[in-house]
Protein backbone atom coordinates (compact mmCIF):
# COMPACT_ATOMS: atom_id res chain seq x y z
CA UNK A 1 0.00 0.00 0.00
CA UNK A 2 1.38 3.43 -0.39
CA UNK A 3 2.71 5.42 2.53
CA UNK A 4 0.64 7.94 4.00
CA UNK A 5 1.61 11.53 4.37
CA UNK A 6 -0.13 14.49 6.34
CA UNK A 7 -1.01 17.48 4.17
CA UNK A 8 0.99 20.37 5.17
CA UNK A 9 2.90 18.65 8.02
CA UNK A 10 5.96 15.76 8.30
CA UNK A 11 4.66 12.62 9.56
CA UNK A 12 6.89 10.57 11.40
CA UNK A 13 6.17 6.81 10.64
CA UNK A 14 4.76 4.91 13.87
CA UNK A 15 6.19 1.47 15.03
CA UNK A 16 3.73 -0.94 13.26
CA UNK A 17 0.99 -0.44 11.04
CA UNK A 18 -0.66 2.75 10.54
CA UNK A 19 -4.25 1.11 10.17
CA UNK A 20 -3.28 0.10 13.55
CA UNK A 21 -1.16 2.94 14.91
CA UNK A 22 -3.98 5.06 17.44
CA UNK A 23 -1.96 8.62 16.29
CA UNK A 24 -2.92 8.18 13.14
CA UNK A 25 -5.60 10.63 12.75
CA UNK A 26 -6.54 13.94 11.07
CA UNK A 27 -6.64 13.77 7.11
CA UNK A 28 -4.20 11.08 5.33
CA UNK A 29 -4.07 10.50 2.14
CA UNK A 30 -1.76 8.36 0.18
CA UNK A 31 1.33 10.16 -1.16
CA UNK A 32 0.97 8.92 -4.59
CA UNK A 33 -2.01 11.04 -4.75
CA UNK A 34 0.33 14.57 -3.10
CA UNK A 35 1.05 17.47 -5.60
CA UNK A 36 4.82 18.11 -5.89
CA UNK A 37 4.53 21.28 -3.35
CA UNK A 38 2.75 19.04 -0.82
CA UNK A 39 5.43 16.27 -1.36
CA UNK A 40 7.98 18.65 -0.37
CA UNK A 41 6.49 19.87 2.38
CA UNK A 42 6.15 16.37 3.65
CA UNK A 43 10.33 15.80 3.50
CA UNK A 44 9.38 12.36 2.45
CA UNK A 45 13.56 11.97 2.02
CA UNK A 46 14.00 11.46 5.83
CA UNK A 47 11.64 8.51 5.79
CA UNK A 48 11.94 4.41 5.83
CA UNK A 49 9.98 1.97 5.81
CA UNK A 50 7.46 1.44 8.85
CA UNK A 51 9.24 -2.42 8.83
CA UNK A 52 12.68 -0.49 9.18
CA UNK A 53 11.31 1.59 11.62
CA UNK A 54 9.77 -1.30 13.97
CA UNK A 55 12.67 -3.78 13.63
CA UNK A 56 14.84 -0.83 15.50
CA UNK A 57 12.70 -1.91 18.65
CA UNK A 58 14.88 -4.18 20.36
CA UNK A 59 17.98 -3.99 18.52
CA UNK A 60 18.89 -1.94 21.20
CA UNK A 61 18.56 1.70 17.97
CA UNK A 62 16.69 4.20 17.89
CA UNK A 63 15.84 7.44 15.50
CA UNK A 64 15.91 10.88 16.99
CA UNK A 65 14.50 13.65 15.49
CA UNK A 66 17.00 16.85 15.35
CA UNK A 67 16.17 20.42 16.07
CA UNK A 68 17.20 23.30 17.06
CA UNK A 69 16.19 26.49 19.41
CA UNK A 70 17.89 29.62 19.51
CA UNK A 71 21.00 29.12 18.64
CA UNK A 72 23.17 26.65 16.24
CA UNK A 73 23.57 23.86 19.14
CA UNK A 74 21.18 20.93 17.46
CA UNK A 75 18.72 18.95 20.21
CA UNK A 76 17.25 15.51 19.67
CA UNK A 77 13.95 13.97 20.87
CA UNK A 78 13.35 9.83 19.82
CA UNK A 79 10.52 9.83 16.95
CA UNK A 80 8.69 7.16 18.40
CA UNK A 81 7.13 9.97 20.66
CA UNK A 82 6.77 12.10 17.54
CA UNK A 83 3.41 12.47 15.87
CA UNK A 84 4.16 15.21 13.09
CA UNK A 85 6.14 18.51 12.84
CA UNK A 86 4.29 21.44 11.13
CA UNK A 87 4.77 24.88 10.35
CA UNK A 88 3.70 27.15 12.98
CA UNK A 89 0.52 27.89 13.36
CA UNK A 90 -1.30 30.72 14.80
CA UNK A 91 -1.48 30.64 18.47
CA UNK A 92 -3.85 31.66 20.90
CA UNK A 93 -2.39 33.58 24.09
CA UNK A 94 -4.11 32.32 27.28
CA UNK A 95 -4.18 34.19 30.81
CA UNK A 96 -2.63 33.60 33.23
CA UNK A 97 -0.75 30.66 32.25
CA UNK A 98 2.60 29.45 32.46
CA UNK A 99 5.54 30.99 30.89
CA UNK A 100 6.87 28.33 28.81
CA UNK A 101 3.21 28.07 27.30
CA UNK A 102 2.76 30.22 23.84
CA UNK A 103 -0.55 29.47 23.49
CA UNK A 104 -2.82 27.00 21.90
CA UNK A 105 -3.67 25.85 18.54
CA UNK A 106 -6.50 23.91 16.97
CA UNK A 107 -4.63 21.34 15.15
CA UNK A 108 -6.72 18.11 13.65
CA UNK A 109 -9.86 18.78 15.75
CA UNK A 110 -8.10 19.37 18.41
CA UNK A 111 -7.02 22.34 21.25
CA UNK A 112 -2.80 21.52 22.16
CA UNK A 113 -1.17 23.64 24.30
CA UNK A 114 2.04 24.62 22.39
CA UNK A 115 5.17 24.66 24.85
CA UNK A 116 8.27 27.04 23.86
CA UNK A 117 11.06 24.50 24.34
CA UNK A 118 13.70 26.98 24.34
CA UNK A 119 11.98 28.76 27.27
CA UNK A 120 11.39 26.18 29.51
CA UNK A 121 15.04 24.87 29.18
CA UNK A 122 17.32 28.08 28.86
CA UNK A 123 14.51 30.82 30.03
CA UNK A 124 15.07 32.72 26.94
CA UNK A 125 12.41 33.08 24.67
CA UNK A 126 12.26 31.38 20.97
CA UNK A 127 12.31 34.35 18.95
CA UNK A 128 9.55 34.98 16.22
CA UNK A 129 9.74 33.57 12.66
CA UNK A 130 8.09 32.12 10.28
CA UNK A 131 10.54 29.64 10.22
CA UNK A 132 9.31 28.32 13.29
CA UNK A 133 8.48 25.36 13.31
CA UNK A 134 5.78 23.06 15.67
CA UNK A 135 6.78 19.06 17.45
CA UNK A 136 3.70 17.32 17.85
CA UNK A 137 4.10 15.09 20.16
CA UNK A 138 2.79 12.43 23.28
CA UNK A 139 4.34 11.82 26.14
CA UNK A 140 2.45 9.99 29.58
CA UNK A 141 -0.84 9.64 27.90
CA UNK A 142 -1.59 13.38 26.64
CA UNK A 143 -0.74 15.35 23.46
CA UNK A 144 1.21 18.62 23.52
CA UNK A 145 3.34 20.60 20.75
CA UNK A 146 7.33 22.00 21.28
CA UNK A 147 8.12 24.97 19.57
CA UNK A 148 11.69 24.90 18.45
CA UNK A 149 13.34 27.09 15.66
CA UNK A 150 13.24 24.45 12.92
CA UNK A 151 13.81 20.74 12.39
CA UNK A 152 16.41 19.05 10.53
CA UNK A 153 16.69 15.17 9.69
CA UNK A 154 16.04 11.94 11.54
CA UNK A 155 19.20 10.19 12.18
CA UNK A 156 19.67 6.25 13.26
CA UNK A 157 21.65 6.12 16.24
CA UNK A 158 22.48 2.63 18.69
CA UNK A 159 21.98 3.52 22.37
CA UNK A 160 25.64 2.09 23.51
CA UNK A 161 26.60 5.80 21.66
CA UNK A 162 24.32 7.60 23.74
CA UNK A 163 25.76 8.41 26.78
CA UNK A 164 24.33 10.25 30.60
CA UNK A 165 24.84 13.91 30.46
CA UNK A 166 27.88 15.18 32.02
CA UNK A 167 27.65 15.16 35.94
CA UNK A 168 27.97 18.94 35.94
CA UNK A 169 25.16 19.12 34.25
CA UNK A 170 22.85 18.01 36.76
CA UNK A 171 19.61 20.06 37.10
CA UNK A 172 19.73 20.53 33.62
CA UNK A 173 16.67 19.26 30.75
CA UNK A 174 18.75 16.83 29.72
CA UNK A 175 18.70 12.94 29.70
CA UNK A 176 21.27 12.43 27.50
CA UNK A 177 23.72 12.92 24.86
CA UNK A 178 25.02 11.77 21.10
CA UNK A 179 27.51 12.09 19.12
CA UNK A 180 26.30 12.86 15.58
CA UNK A 181 28.61 13.78 12.31
CA UNK A 182 31.01 14.66 15.03
CA UNK A 183 28.55 16.76 16.59
CA UNK A 184 27.17 16.66 20.54
CA UNK A 185 23.53 16.20 19.94
CA UNK A 186 21.23 16.70 23.41
CA UNK A 187 18.16 15.02 24.12
CA UNK A 188 15.92 16.99 25.76
CA UNK A 189 13.92 15.68 29.17
CA UNK A 190 10.34 16.57 28.26
CA UNK A 191 9.16 14.72 31.46
CA UNK A 192 11.33 17.53 33.49
CA UNK A 193 9.78 20.11 31.42
CA UNK A 194 6.04 18.57 31.81
CA UNK A 195 6.25 17.89 35.55
CA UNK A 196 7.17 21.73 36.21
CA UNK A 197 4.27 22.74 34.13
CA UNK A 198 1.83 19.89 36.18
CA UNK A 199 3.48 21.63 39.06
CA UNK A 200 2.87 25.17 38.47
CA UNK A 201 -0.72 23.87 37.97
CA UNK A 202 -1.25 22.31 40.74
CA UNK A 203 -1.10 19.18 39.59
CA UNK A 204 0.50 16.98 41.70
CA UNK A 205 1.24 12.86 40.40
CA UNK A 206 1.38 11.25 43.83
CA UNK A 207 -0.28 8.18 45.24
CA UNK A 208 -3.44 8.60 46.96
CA UNK A 209 -3.79 7.50 49.86
CA UNK A 210 -7.85 6.65 48.83
CA UNK A 211 -6.74 4.03 46.68
CA UNK A 212 -5.99 1.30 49.73
CA UNK A 213 -2.28 0.68 48.35
CA UNK A 214 -0.33 2.54 50.50
CA UNK A 215 1.73 0.87 53.05
CA UNK A 216 1.39 -2.55 51.62
CA UNK A 217 1.43 -5.54 54.74
CA UNK A 218 4.90 -7.71 53.75
CA UNK A 219 6.31 -4.62 51.47
CA UNK A 220 9.40 -4.41 53.57
CA UNK A 221 10.57 -7.72 52.72
CA UNK A 222 10.63 -7.46 49.15
CA UNK A 223 12.86 -5.05 46.71
CA UNK A 224 12.95 -3.07 43.76
CA UNK A 225 15.39 -2.59 40.96
CA UNK A 226 14.12 0.54 39.14
CA UNK A 227 15.92 2.01 35.60
CA UNK A 228 15.23 5.05 34.33
CA UNK A 229 17.27 8.27 32.85
CA UNK A 230 14.69 11.00 33.52
CA UNK A 231 15.28 12.45 37.16
CA UNK A 232 11.75 13.34 37.22
CA UNK A 233 10.58 9.71 36.72
CA UNK A 234 13.00 8.21 38.75
CA UNK A 235 11.51 10.84 41.85
CA UNK A 236 8.24 9.79 40.91
CA UNK A 237 9.06 6.02 40.92
CA UNK A 238 10.73 6.45 44.09
CA UNK A 239 8.18 8.16 45.76
CA UNK A 240 5.53 5.33 45.13
CA UNK A 241 7.50 2.49 46.63
CA UNK A 242 7.75 4.53 49.65
CA UNK A 243 4.28 4.73 49.84
CA UNK A 244 3.88 1.63 49.59
CA UNK A 245 6.61 0.37 51.87
CA UNK A 246 9.17 -1.63 49.54
CA UNK A 247 12.80 -1.20 49.60
CA UNK A 248 14.68 0.06 46.11
CA UNK A 249 17.60 0.60 44.12
CA UNK A 250 17.48 3.26 41.57
CA UNK A 251 19.85 3.49 38.58
CA UNK A 252 19.82 5.49 35.44
CA UNK A 253 19.89 3.40 32.66
CA UNK A 254 19.38 -0.38 31.67
CA UNK A 255 23.21 -1.22 31.19
CA UNK A 256 23.93 -0.25 34.83
CA UNK A 257 20.54 -2.33 35.75
CA UNK A 258 21.64 -5.07 33.92
CA UNK A 259 25.43 -4.76 35.76
CA UNK A 260 23.17 -4.63 39.19
CA UNK A 261 21.47 -7.99 38.74
CA UNK A 262 24.52 -9.80 37.64
CA UNK A 263 26.65 -8.55 40.25
CA UNK A 264 23.43 -9.31 42.80
CA UNK A 265 23.11 -12.88 41.92
CA UNK A 266 27.06 -13.65 42.87
CA UNK A 267 26.63 -11.60 46.10
CA UNK A 268 24.49 -13.79 49.10
CA UNK A 269 23.97 -10.67 50.69
CA UNK A 270 22.51 -8.71 48.03
CA UNK A 271 18.78 -7.89 47.67
CA UNK A 272 18.80 -11.06 44.66
CA UNK A 273 16.65 -13.23 46.48
CA UNK A 274 14.08 -10.46 47.80
CA UNK A 275 14.17 -8.76 44.22
CA UNK A 276 10.32 -8.59 43.33
CA UNK A 277 10.70 -7.15 39.95
CA UNK A 278 12.34 -5.02 37.91
CA UNK A 279 10.99 -1.56 36.42
CA UNK A 280 12.12 -0.57 33.52
CA UNK A 281 12.25 2.70 31.26
CA UNK A 282 12.83 1.96 27.11
CA UNK A 283 14.44 4.64 26.46
CA UNK A 284 17.78 4.73 28.25
CA UNK A 285 21.37 5.76 27.30
CA UNK A 286 23.84 2.25 26.98
CA UNK A 287 21.14 0.05 26.95
CA UNK A 288 17.39 0.36 26.32
CA UNK A 289 14.41 -1.52 28.11
CA UNK A 290 13.88 -3.97 25.29
CA UNK A 291 17.76 -5.03 25.13
CA UNK A 292 17.91 -4.87 28.76
CA UNK A 293 14.69 -7.33 28.97
CA UNK A 294 16.29 -9.60 26.31
CA UNK A 295 19.22 -9.75 28.43
CA UNK A 296 17.80 -10.71 31.14
CA UNK A 297 15.92 -13.53 29.90
CA UNK A 298 18.63 -14.94 28.30
CA UNK A 299 20.40 -15.41 31.50
CA UNK A 300 20.13 -18.67 33.33
CA UNK A 301 20.22 -17.17 36.70
CA UNK A 302 18.43 -14.16 35.97
CA UNK A 303 15.35 -14.84 33.11
CA UNK A 304 12.93 -15.86 36.22
CA UNK A 305 12.97 -11.90 37.14
CA UNK A 306 9.52 -10.28 36.88
CA UNK A 307 9.69 -6.98 34.21
CA UNK A 308 7.41 -4.48 34.38
CA UNK A 309 8.00 -1.83 31.14
CA UNK A 310 7.08 1.53 32.48
CA UNK A 311 7.12 4.15 29.20
CA UNK A 312 6.39 7.26 28.14
CA UNK A 313 5.60 6.31 24.51
CA UNK A 314 1.91 6.52 25.99
CA UNK A 315 -0.44 5.71 22.71
CA UNK A 316 2.11 4.70 20.72
CA UNK A 317 3.69 2.48 22.38
CA UNK A 318 3.90 -1.11 20.53
CA UNK A 319 2.67 -4.53 22.92
CA UNK A 320 3.65 -6.73 20.19
CA UNK A 321 7.33 -5.35 20.96
CA UNK A 322 6.90 -6.28 24.78
CA UNK A 323 5.63 -9.88 24.53
CA UNK A 324 8.43 -10.48 22.14
CA UNK A 325 11.27 -9.12 24.31
CA UNK A 326 9.20 -11.57 26.77
CA UNK A 327 8.64 -8.71 29.55
CA UNK A 328 5.86 -9.17 32.24
CA UNK A 329 3.72 -6.55 31.84
CA UNK A 330 3.93 -2.40 30.25
CA UNK A 331 2.58 0.08 32.12
CA UNK A 332 2.69 3.55 30.39
CA UNK A 333 3.70 6.71 32.65
CA UNK A 334 2.95 8.37 34.71
CA UNK A 335 -0.35 6.79 36.93
CA UNK A 336 1.41 6.56 40.60
CA UNK A 337 -2.33 4.85 41.30
CA UNK A 338 -1.69 2.13 38.70
CA UNK A 339 1.76 1.59 39.45
CA UNK A 340 1.53 1.08 42.40
CA UNK A 341 -0.89 -1.65 41.60
CA UNK A 342 0.79 -3.48 39.46
CA UNK A 343 3.62 -3.48 42.28
CA UNK A 344 1.00 -4.85 45.04
CA UNK A 345 -0.22 -7.55 42.31
CA UNK A 346 3.23 -8.74 42.09
CA UNK A 347 3.54 -8.72 46.08
CA UNK A 348 0.17 -10.66 46.74
CA UNK A 349 1.74 -13.29 44.20
CA UNK A 350 5.14 -13.85 45.55
CA UNK A 351 3.27 -13.87 49.40
CA UNK A 352 3.54 -17.33 51.06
Amino acid sequence: MPWLAWVCAIPVPPRGSLSNHKSCKGFPVPADELDEATRKGTMSGIMHTVDQRTNLAGSNRMELLLFRMNGSQVFGINVFKVREVIVSPPLVKMPKSHTIVRGVAHIRGKTISIFDLSQATTGRALAESAGNAVIITEYNRSVQGFLVAGVDRIVNVNWQDVLPPPQNAAGAYLTAVAKVDGKMVQIVDVEKVLDEVNRAGGVQLELQDSTGLSQHEGAGQYHILVADDSVVARNQIKRTLEKIGVEYTLVNDGQSAYETLQAWEKDSSSPFKRLAMVISDIEMPRMDGYSLTTAIRGEEGLKHIHVLLHTSLSGMFNKSMVQRVGANDFLPKFHPDELAGLVVARLDALAP
